[in-house]
């Protein structure tokens, strides 16, 4: 297998030959297997593997990337020269160039990230039709869509010119379904999944596919909702795409653009006070933890909301400084492209109440377990978007609903919002079911 480390270090040293001033070379490579199944029949078992190459170079405020699927020494040298040449032609950019060498990380944390396991195609095939029966065997489920397990090993390195060297590697295994019921215009479907760094972080193949086939039965005979204003409560799954929503705002290439709602909300009251969201990088065994920084940074913890209050904002070395401010560990890594603010391992804090408590609490409300399209005005958080799930009556489920348009604003959503105590450990940005009031329902 190609070294990775020498083989960025070669290209970096044909790039500052070739006129660069300031550059870093990248090179990943994957290797994975993947089976797939439906209604009991394995669709497809395959084997990828590849490497990508590429570096950046900086030549005054002017900077360009390239990349390659090859780290032959005539594609390198190409690439190096490629890469000069378009940067002399690009626009300026004064935010451009690398971290200071005194700023590089030095010690890297061990977020035992690499499961030395391995599998084979039969292992998986295997998962995917046990996940693929458990739905199945659900009294009610007609049909699978697709049910499969990937098992992944990623080995990536950075080298850049103010010194940064190091390499970095992973493992991810899944393993999911989705299923069906009913039938023609009344038929349904829902899905399960597992993840994880290792093997035996994975829920088993059965509860994945009868957890997917007992919610799919469950939402059989839907009914409309009707229009109105009610509590509503996120499950977990979808709590996450709200956090994805505070993390796009307080994303530094946001805030730079001034297109975040939350632009002038820096130290003030976000969320309700007790709330925290914290981006940990260092997390054992996290979907995203990473000891370095896709530009040789150190990474560390972020209390990117403390006691409701929004603490700062998630920066690269380039939005630091258009803002005057240092970066917070939080560049992406990235093949071929500029580094971009990213966050690590997002976690809202849960609350005190189980959902079976808020649902309890509530005369009347919308549980929602399933969106769909999106109305997000970047600017002002107003927020739009399709919804199923179920209804709630005198503290009860009542009944599946379906077609509905959920509506409101951002900002007061995360202003009126109560975390669940129910958080799942095994995800990247990570929320309780949480209860938010001061939506509006569209139906009927």
């Amino acid at each position: 297998m190609t070294n990775l480390t020498d083989s960025a270090a070669q290209l970096l040293d044909l790039a500052m030959k070739a006129g660069a001033e300031q550059a870093s070379a990248s090179s990943a490579w994957n290797d994975g297997i993947e089976a797939s199944a439906r209604d009991g029949v394995i669709e497809e078992i395959g084997r990828s593997e590849s490497l990508d190459i590429g570096v950046r170079v900086i030549i005054g405020e002017k900077q360009a990337c390239v990349s390659s699927s090859s780290d032959k020494p005539d594609v390198l040298r190409e690439l190096a020269e490629r890469a000069v040449a378009m940067a002399r032609e690009t626009p300026d950019d004064p935010y451009c160039g690398l971290p200071d060498a005194s700023a590089v990380a030095k010690d890297f944390p061990d977020c035992d990230l690499f499961d030395s396991t391995e599998t084979d195609a039969d292992a998986l095939r295997d998962l995917a039709l046990e996940a693929d029966q458990a739905a199945r065997d659900v009294e009610g489920i007609g049909k699978t869509d697709g049910s499969g397990a990937t098992w992944t090993r990623r080995r990536a390195a950075l080298v850049m010119s103010n010194g940064f060297s190091a390499e970095r590697q992973g493992s991810f295994w899944s393993v999911s379904c989705t299923a069906i019921a009913g039938e023609g215009l009344g038929m349904e479907r829902d899905y399960d999944w597992s993840s994880g760094r290792f093997r035996e972080d994975l829920r088993d193949a059965a509860d994945v596919g009868r957890e997917a086939g007992e919610r799919t039965v469950a939402r059989l005979n839907p009914r409309k909702a009707k229009s109105c204003a009610v509590p509503v409560i996120y499950d977990q799954r979808l709590a996450a795409s709200l956090l994805g929503n505070f993390l796009g705002a307080i994303n530094g290439a946001s805030v730079t653009r001034g297109s975040s709602y939350l632009k002038d909300k820096l130290g003030e009251q976000v969320f309700a006070k007790g709330i925290s969201v914290i981006d940990d990088p260092h997390r054992k065994r996290g979907q995203v933890s990473r000891p370095f920084d896709g530009e040789g940074l150190p990474t560390r913890k972020l209390n990117l909301i403390e006691d409701g209050v929004l603490t700062t904002w998630i920066l690269d070395t380039a939005t630091a400084r258009q803002l005057s401010m240092d970066s917070t560990g939080s560049a992406s890594f990235s093949v071929g492209s500029p580094p971009r603010p990213s966050s690590s391992n997002v976690t809202l804090a849960p609350g005190k109440r189980t959902r079976a408590e808020m649902i309890a609490g509530l005369e009347e409300g919308f549980l929602i377990t399933e969106m769909l399209g999106a109305s997000i005005n970047a600017t002002t958080g107003d927020y739009s978007r399709g919804a199923s799930g179920y209804w709630i009556e005198n503290g009860e489920i009542a009944y599946p609903v379906t077609e509905a348009t959920v509506a409101g604003n951002l900002i007061e959503i995360f202003a009126n919002l109560e975390p669940a105590d129910d958080l799942p450990l095994d995800r990247g940005v990570a929320s309780p079911s949480v209860l938010v009031t001061g939506l509006q329902i569209s139906g009927e």
